[in-house]
C-alpha cells in the first residue's frame, strides 16, 4: 500500500533537509507532499530544490495556518494511507511502520500516535504545556466519548477514504479537535500507538501558544455541540 506523507511548512529552513532525509529513508512506498505556508526564511526555496517525481511542493500565496496547509495537502494525496508529519524534528519518521500497522492488519481506520502512553523516549520539557494538552484531550473525550490520551498529537494516520468524508474548516491549530470530533461521529475504528517525542523549546522554533489552546477549546465546543 502506498503512503502519502503530508508536511506543512512555515519557516523551518533549519530542519527541512534533515527531516526530508529521514522521511525518504523509511522503507515504504510513499509520496511526500510539502505545503509551504508562505515561508519568509528561505524554506520555500529549499523545498523547490527537493521536488522530484515522488516529492510535490504546494505553495500558499499567504500564510493561513497549519489546518489550511493540511487542507491543501490532502487534495493532492494519492496514497492508500495518509499521515501528517511536522516539518521540525519533534516526531521521528522511522516510526511510520508501527503507526500504519493497525491499518495494514485490517484493524484500524485511523491511528493516533500518543506522546503520553509510550515506552519510547520523550524529551522532558514544559509541565504546563503537558497539562494543557491533557486537559484539552480530556474535554474533547467528554464530548466525543473516545478515550484518547493525546488529541493534539501531530501523528494522525488515516485510510485515504476517511479523508474523503470530511473537509478541514479550521485554518490554524483548531483543526486538531475539529478532526477528532468529525471522525468520532463516523463509526470508525480508532487506535493509539505510543511514539517517541523530541519536543523543542520556543527559542528552537516551537509555534503553538496559549491562544491556540483557547481556540482549541472553542473548536471542541463548536464541532461537537453545534454540528
Amino acid at each position: 500500500m502506498k503512503l502519502s506523507v503530508i508536511i506543512p511548512v512555515y519557516n523551518e529552513k533549519s530542519t527541512i533537509r534533515e527531516l526530508y532525509k529521514s522521511v525518504r529513508s523509511v522503507d515504504l512506498e510513499k509520496e511526500i507532499i510539502f505545503v509551504d505556508d508562505c515561508s519568509t526564511d528561505g524554506s520555500r526555496e529549499i523545498l523547490l530544490s527537493l521536488a522530484d517525481d515522488s516529492t510535490r511542493v504546494v505553495l500558499h500565496d499567504k500564510n493561513m495556518g497549519k489546518g489550511a496547509a493540511l487542507r491543501s495537502g490532502f487534495k493532492f494525496a494519492t496514497g492508500d494511507i495518509v499521515i501528517i508529519q511536522d516539518a521540525d524534528l519533534e516526531y521521528d519518521p522511522s516510526q511510520y511502520p508501527r503507526l500504519i500497522r493497525p491499518i495494514l492488519d485490517g484493524k484500524a481506520d485511523v491511528v493516533y500516535g500518543s506522546r503520553f502512553v509510550t515506552g519510547e523516549y520523550r524529551r522532558v520539557l514544559f509541565f504546563w504545556h503537558m497539562v494543557g494538552n491533557k486537559l484539552l484531550t480530556l474535554i474533547s473525550n467528554l464530548f466525543t466519548n473516545l478515550n484518547l490520551t493525546d488529541m493534539e498529537t501531530c501523528y494522525k494516520v488515516f485510510r485515504r477514504n476517511v479523508l474523503d468524508r470530511f473537509t478541514i474548516e479550521e485554518n490554524r491549530f483548531g483543526f486538531e479537535p475539529e478532526i477528532t470530533a468529525k471522525i468520532s461521529k463516523m463509526n470508525l475504528r480508532i487506535y493509539e500507538i505510543g511514539i517517541s517525542y523530541s519536543g523543542r523549546t520556543y527559542s528552537e522554533g516551537k509555534k503553538i501558544g496559549w491562544k491556540d489552546g483557547i481556540s482549541a477549546l472553542r473548536c471542541i465546543l463548536k464541532y461537537n455541540l453545534l454540528r
